[in-house]
């Protein structure tokens, strides 16, 4: 769409209207070991791969989040992300790199450290949005904002 106002911007324009859908991976099995409570349950890539759930942008349809781009050390207590934008020019990327920091942060132990980033070579402005999603000020200024908190929480509860 097209609007037609004083300044003859664009408005309400997509940006990729007819997305890449991929088709989702399977639920995972659910192993004895990890039905046993006295048995200590690691968190792997799946796991983390698996909250996607709860990720309506960073969806696994678009293949925004694939499991192969997330790194988990359970012993070392770090995990990394790595997104991929539906298209170079996403004004979106900064909004799912910090949806998906919240969402980890939100459902990991508080040991974790966590690095989102955008995967490399996939977006115009990957080296400014990764300077904001590593910058922990910047996230808790962001998230300090009600409106823009507001829409993480519209992002992470969507599917919900």
């Amino acid at each position: 769409m097209v609007g037609g106002g004083e300044g003859g911007g664009r408005v309400g324009l997509l940006e990729n209207a007819n997305p890449l859908i991929y088709e989702r991976s399977g639920e995972r099995p659910v192993t004895a070991g990890e039905e046993d409570e006295q048995v200590p349950d690691s968190i792997d890539a799946r796991e983390i791969f698996d909250i996607h759930h709860c990720w309506e942008l960073a969806d696994e349809e678009l293949n925004v989040v694939e499991q192969v781009r997330i790194q988990v050390s359970d012993p070392e207590s770090t995990v990394a992300v790595a997104f991929t934008p539906t298209i170079p020019h996403c004004s979106m990327a900064t909004l799912i790199g910090l949806s998906i920091k919240v969402k980890l942060l939100r459902s990991l132990p508080q040991r974790f450290k966590m690095d989102v980033h955008i995967t490399p070579g996939t977006h115009a402005s990957e080296h400014a949005v990764n300077k904001q999603l590593a910058d922990k000020e910047r996230v808790a200024a962001a998230l300090e904002n009600t409106h823009l908190l507001e829409v993480v929480n519209q992002c992470l509860s969507a599917r919900s």
